[in-house]
Formats: C-alpha cells, sequence, structure tokens
C-alpha cells in the first residue's frame, strides 16, 4: 500500500505528492530550487542546484531518512552546460558510494527552474 509522505515546509505546486513510500522505497518528486521559506525560486543555477538538494534532504528528514538512503537520482538540466557546475554542489551532499544517477536535457522546467532533482531512497 502507498502513503503519502508530507513535510511542512515542502509544499507541491501542483496535483502531485512530495513523496510516496511504497514497501521499502520512498519516491520523491522533482525538487526545483524553491526556497521553502519564501516560495520563491533562487536565481543561479548554483543556488537552485542546493536548494533543490536541501528540499530533497528536507522530505528524506520528514520520513525519518538521509540523503544516505538515496539509491537514485534524476537531474533535469535546462543546460547541459551546466553539468560540471551540478557535479561540484552535488558532491558535497552525498558521499560515496554515490546514488545511480542519470542527467537529462531537457528544454524548459516549471517556474522557469535551471535544475529539477528527482530522487529514490531505501528504507
Amino acid at each position: 500500500m502507498k502513503e503519502k509522505i508530507t513535510s511542512e515546509n515542502i509544499k507541491a505546486i501542483g496535483p502531485y505528492s512530495p513523496a510516496i513510500r511504497i514497501g521499502n522505497f520512498l519516491f520523491i518528486s522533482g525538487q526545483i530550487g524553491l526556497d521553502p521559506k519564501t516560495g520563491n525560486l533562487k536565481e543561479t543555477l548554483e543556488e537552485q542546484t542546493e536548494q533543490a538538494l536541501k528540499n530533497l534532504e528536507e522530505i528524506l528528514r520528514s520520513s525519518g531518512l538521509s540523503l544516505d538512503n538515496v539509491v537514485k537520482t534524476t537531474i533535469f538540466l535546462v543546460n547541459m552546460d551546466d553539468f560540471q557546475k551540478v557535479n561540484e554542489i552535488y558532491s558535497k551532499f552525498f558521499k560515496e558510494p554515490y546514488p545511480a544517477r542519470s542527467t537529462i536535457a531537457v528544454k524548459s522546467l516549471p517556474r522557469n527552474a535551471l535544475i529539477e532533482i528527482e530522487a529514490i531512497a531505501y528504507l
């Protein structure tokens, strides 16, 4: 049976759940660089990347988990030239063994974000 996971701070901006737990897995919806305190999108790619990862961390924490539980991430980038910048920030949040990961170039993202990151965690 699936269970909706909510966080006091992280709210969905559409008709979807921030996260769903089913069995021993937690599926976290894509997070963009929205500041949960203001509801505003951070300005730079670096700020958006860091905020998206902090938002993932908050959802994990509300489930009693941490980034160490993440087994797979998917990153959506508006500009693949930003790949290395994202890697630098990403590596500050995750440690080895790093989660499996895909990075996909997209034309656009909600609210004109530059990056979106989704994750799957194992409980």
